[in-house]
């Protein structure tokens, strides 16, 4: 590896979520490249140890189960840290972020970069605390470019200590399939239109929008089928929504699922319904697998979908703009749906490539060791004189 040899990833939780994919993902491709990698979680992970440690990736977790602040937990970290003494560490979400800022000082840390996976990532406060903590972090990424421009604008990080890296997507696992998936013929009649979304049920993700949005559609198009894989708070106040749209026979909620690809290839069309996103996986996996995408333009949607030759964006929270594109989409001639899918999936393995992503973070971990190298020569020839 790059001037890396240990590299230990500290992140909120582990769940099937967009984030704690992408480094999972990136934890795994890292190992493969001989770098000696470790997980810290916060919270009791609730997913992905399995894949993590058939990797040969060890996990561990500082067992957070409440929201009070715990010093206990820092002191946890610092002995895990002093005990893996890693090169880098790469931490994720505004949690793990600030929790890496506090600790630097105690725990001699040779590298902390710190990645902000949202646009806003819980308001002025936690802004104020990246700014009030910048000191005790070599750099901040964000996973868009929009974010990236946002936490300038509002002071979170000064600008010569941010970068823009996007998330990347494993373009062999999500690819088209022209025969399509065994899976299609379980979710309905073969000759429906299938739109999927992938997400948790939250607030961010503005399911009302898309079922909403939906419930006019299916008036419009009586083949539209709406599957939405996923799970969360919200999910049973969806489904009731659902019956009062009276949509809830043209809708499949199929909970959280761990074949991603394969539901990708049995649809049609993928949309996104969100009023806030960093840079969606979700996204840059139905692009990778050749699916036109309607989504909402906010965040990094628009670095991925290309409007109006890879999908459609509209504004949030507008469900008539979201029911009109998804009409649009549906009535385009089969080849030319297709090819906004084939461009689709180019432009993605084009810029966000698993392969070609973790090569950027190779390099930039390499990079600020360099420095802190260099720094550490300098000081001790001052020392010396």
């Amino acid at each position: 590896m790059k001037g890396c040899r240990s590299i230990l990833f500290l992140i909120t939780s582990l769940a099937y979520g967009g984030a704690e994919t992408q480094v999972v993902r990136l934890a795994i491709q890292l190992k493969k490249r001989g770098c000696d990698v470790h997980v810290i979680t916060m919270m009791q992970p609730k997913a992905y140890v399995d894949e993590l440690e058939a990797a040969d990736i060890c996990v561990a977790s500082l067992g957070i189960s409440r929201k009070l602040p715990d010093p206990r937990l820092i002191l946890r970290l610092v002995r895990l840290i002093r005990s893996w003494q890693p090169d880098v560490i790469h931490s994720h979400m505004v949690h793990a972020n600030l929790l890496a800022r506090i600790v630097r000082p105690l725990a001699q840390v040779n590298v902390l970069i710190c990645t902000a996976h949202s646009t806003n990532e819980g308001g002025c406060f936690r802004e104020f605390l990246y700014r009030l903590t910048d000191a005790f972090c070599d750099l901040t990424t964000q996973v868009s470019q929009a974010g990236m421009e946002r936490y300038v604008r509002v002071r979170a990080v000064p600008l010569h200590k941010i970068r823009y890296i996007p998330n990347g997507v494993d373009t062999v696992s999500f690819h088209p399939d022209l025969e399509r998936s065994s899976i299609r013929r379980k979710l309905g009649p073969k000759n429906n239109f299938r739109w999927l979304s992938v997400g948790r049920f939250d607030v961010q993700k503005d399911y009302p929008n898309m079922l909403q949005a939906f419930a006019h559609v299916a008036q419009v198009r009586p083949d539209a089928l709406l599957l939405i894989a996923g799970d969360g708070p919200l999910r049973p106040a969806m489904e009731m929504l659902a019956q009062n749209h009276a949509i809830s026979d043209r809708l499949r909620f199929l909970g959280i699922r761990r074949d991603i690809p394969e539901l990708m290839k049995t649809a049609d069309g993928y949309v996104m319904s969100s009023a806030v996103e960093g840079m969606p996986i979700v996204l840059l996996e139905a692009g990778a697998t050749g699916l036109p995408i309607v989504a909402t333009d906010v965040g990094g949607n628009r670095e991925v979908v290309q409007d109006g030759k890879t999908g459609f964006l509209v504004p949030p929270k507008n469900p008539e703009a979201l029911a009109g594109a998804m009409l649009r989409l549906m009535n385009l001639p089969e080849d030319e749906r297709t090819q906004m899918g084939k461009a689709g999936r180019h432009y993605i393995q084009a810029n966000y490539s698993l392969d070609r992503i973790t090569d950027i973070w190779e390099n930039l971990y390499g990079e600020f060791l360099a420095k802190k190298r260099i720094d550490d020569n300098i000081h001790g020839a001052e020392h010396v004189r």
